[in-house]
């Protein structure tokens, strides 16, 4: 294993209630460098006196990739690896070891397991490979929000996947996200072609029940050329469903869903709202049949694109009922039984599960 320089950087406002958890998870790197951005909290302060090198300086106007950029202006130039992470994630220990593993064999970026949200219970939510660690040089951040990393060198750089790693995030449920939306139709603005950006932006109108432009930009993000990724195409389709429903258009939103299956049938997604659908017309026999083919699937995609109800109680809920009603009571009972055991305190569950075993 070689001796390497592995440095941790980050953005920061007003984020004095993460900082020591923050810094505690980051100790294992050789140094921690931190842009703040304006805070009013004493957060520049507090990461000083907890090791942390810190300037401070407002970004205007704002955006994620230049304020991203100047933060990683900061780290030495004799990193090995750069680690970008923000306050309100955490690492589990070891992390540096599993990176530097992944260095060992020649990564230039390192791809590691994230825990975007957790559920009430403590459990996972939703989760996916990231790769916001990479070599010094040769690396700028992109788009106004929703910020990637472009490779500026040459070739190709050589990603690395480090089994071991986690990161959770743990955010503040009232920091607000209204910057959100003006960032993204600046993205689109500034890059009308970009499909990953015209994905997020209609999916952001869907947030805030904007349906007409929600349809419009998913649309568009769906007949671009390069919007190839099946997988965020099968979103686009399931989100183009969820603003008909929302308008009343229930035979629309049934053609998105089955259009959405078809292009990503590995994805649960599709098939658990294809199934929803059909429970709420009363069409027990193709919710049953959908919510099966959303169990078939064993194992979660490693791409942001999961939804954490898709990998809890509710296929097994919607199997359940939908057996329950098309007359299949033994059926009704297993899947009733495995959805109390994954979300053990629901009332509703509860009550469910009395019926099945009544009725077998």
């Amino acid at each position: 294993m070689g001796n390497y320089r592995i440095y941790v950087y980050a953005i920061c406002k007003n984020e004095a209630k993460f900082a020591a958890r923050w810094m505690g998870s980051m100790s294992e790197a050789d140094g921690v460098y931190v842009l703040d951005t304006g805070s009013e909290d004493g957060s520049a302060e507090l990461l000083r006196s907890l090791g942390a090198h810190v300037e401070t300086e407002v970004v205007t106007p704002w955006r994620f990739d230049a304020a991203r950029n100047r933060s990683l202006a900061m780290v030495p130039e004799d990193g090995d690896l750069c680690v970008c992470t923000d306050l309100d994630e955490v690492f589990r220990p070891g992390w540096r070891a599993a990176m530097e593993a992944a260095l060992d064999r020649g990564a230039r970026q390192v791809r590691y397991r994230y825990t975007w949200s957790f559920l009430p219970d403590g459990s996972e939510g939703v989760v996916f490979w990231t790769e916001k660690a990479h070599s010094r040089r040769g690396w700028r951040w992109v788009h106004p929000v929703h910020e990637v990393l472009q490779w500026t060198g040459e070739g190709v750089p050589r990603a690395v996947r480090a089994e071991g790693v986690q990161l959770d995030h743990h955010p503040d449920p009232q920091k607000s996200r209204a910057q959100y939306l003006p960032l993204l139709e600046q993205a689109v603005a500034e890059d009308p072609e970009n499909d990953r950006n015209l994905h997020y932006l209609g999916r952001e109108y869907l947030f805030r029940g904007m349906w007409k432009e929600c349809e419009e930009t998913l649309l568009r993000h769906l007949a671009l050329p390069g919007a190839d990724w099946e997988d965020e195409r099968c979103a686009s389709m399931r989100y183009l469903a969820r603003a008909a429903l929302r308008q009343g258009r229930e035979g629309d939103a049934e053609r998105w869903l089955l259009r959405a299956a078809a292009e990503a049938p590995w994805l649960r997604e599709p098939w658990l709202e294809a199934s929803g659908l059909a429970a709420a017309r009363g069409d027990w026999s193709g919710s049953l049949y959908f919510a099966e083919r959303a169990l078939a699937i064993r194992e979660r995609g490693q791409t942001y694109i999961n939804e954490a109800e898709s990998w809890g109680p509710r296929p097994y809920d919607l199997a359940a009922v939908a057996a329950y009603y098309a007359g299949q009571r033994g059926k009704a009972l297993v899947y009733g039984q495995e959805a109390l055991r994954l979300a053990p305190e629901d009332p509703r569950l509860q009550k469910n599960l009395e019926y099945y075993r009544a009725a077998t």
